[in-house]
């Protein structure tokens, strides 16, 4: 049920993992092989530069890099690969994931990385992303997308109809 390429799940700080959880649930939900290390962009450069300059070799589709406050991990990361990056702000500090934010959309041209929003739909839409560019060459995780959606539909569906009964 796993898809032929990986995805990595890196964060600054392993506090961030709570926020982040929904990206890894959400990327293992759909059957996406899926590694998640701790390496920082200011007290671990060298990992970060090592990991993501072998990422491809290691059978890396996708990288996506969750930090909170000055937010360099993304950036740091793209700046040593060409695989799709999805950079996560992590909501907390004295700004509440602002800087974050603003510290991973204001990226320099020539090095992308898509954003997600902050907070926990920000790390579940980050996992969807990855598995939707993942999804081009796997054609059976590219259902297991759509029928997630699906389910996703039923959902606020059924809700709608309990509201309507209690109305």
């Amino acid at each position: 049920m796993s898809s032929s390429l990986k995805a990595a799940v890196l964060m600054g700080s392993i506090s961030d993992l709570p926020k982040i959880q929904g990206c890894v649930d959400t990327l293992k939900k759909l059957g996406v092989e899926t590694v998640v290390r701790v390496m920082s962009a200011h007290r671990t450069p060298e990992l970060v530069a090592e990991f993501t300059e072998n990422a491809e070799a290691q059978g890396f589709g996708v990288i996506i890099a969750a930090a909170g406050g000055a937010a360099h991990l993304a950036g740091s990361v793209a700046a040593h690969t060409l695989l799709p990056v999805i950079g996560i702000p992590v909501e907390g500090g004295a700004l509440h994931g602002m800087d974050a934010l603003l510290a991973t959309v204001q990226m320099p041209g020539g090095i992308p990385v898509a954003t997600v929003g902050v907070g926990s739909g920000g790390a579940t839409n980050a996992g969807l992303l990855a598995a939707q560019i993942l999804s081009l060459a796997d054609p059976a995780l590219r259902q297991r997308l759509r029928e997630d959606r699906q389910k996703r539909k039923e959902k606020v569906l059924a809700a709608d109809r309990e509201l309507q009964a209690t109305l």
